[in-house]
């Protein structure tokens, strides 16, 4: 079986709340790295997403978004949170910490629900998310 960056192919609906965890927690070590290649791995080739005001479909929208992101994003660094899972469905909260090009750090919190294929590739990603400045000492994801 292939490997997607979100955890052994074997993690597939319906899921348990172990399985759930396990998911998560491998969609977070995926966005920690950085790598849109390894990123958008988990995602079905028509994959949509909604990411804030951005709307986008399929892998190669997803690796040119991540490729913006991180390119303004920097020292990038994400936790994320299980809230539930159905089936088919997780539900997750988390919270990133990245500088600008500035200097100025940035908490961003938000919400995602996700959708799986049979196979345990998400081919639904909807994001609700907010940022605040922060100070450098305040950070808490590292």
């Amino acid at each position: 079986m292939k490997e997607d960056s979100m955890g052994a192919s074997g993690i597939k609906p319906p899921f348990t709340l172990e399985t759930a965890k396990l998911k998560v927690q491998a969609a977070e070590d995926a966005w920690n790295s950085r790598d849109p290649e390894r990123v958008a791995l988990a995602y079905t080739e028509d994959s949509e997403w909604r990411n804030r005001t951005e709307f986008l479909r399929g892998r190669e929208e997803i690796k040119a978004f991540l490729r913006r992101k991180w390119a303004r994003e920097l020292d990038y660094r994400l936790k994320k949170t299980l809230w539930g899972c159905l089936g088919n469905r997780i539900a997750v909260s988390f919270e990133y910490e990245s500088r600008d090009a500035a200097g100025q750090w940035w908490r961003s919190y938000g919400n995602e629900l996700w959708e799986f294929d049979d196979e345990g590739l998400m081919r639904k990603r909807l994001a609700s998310i907010n940022d605040a400045p922060i100070e450098e000492k305040d950070r808490r994801v590292r």
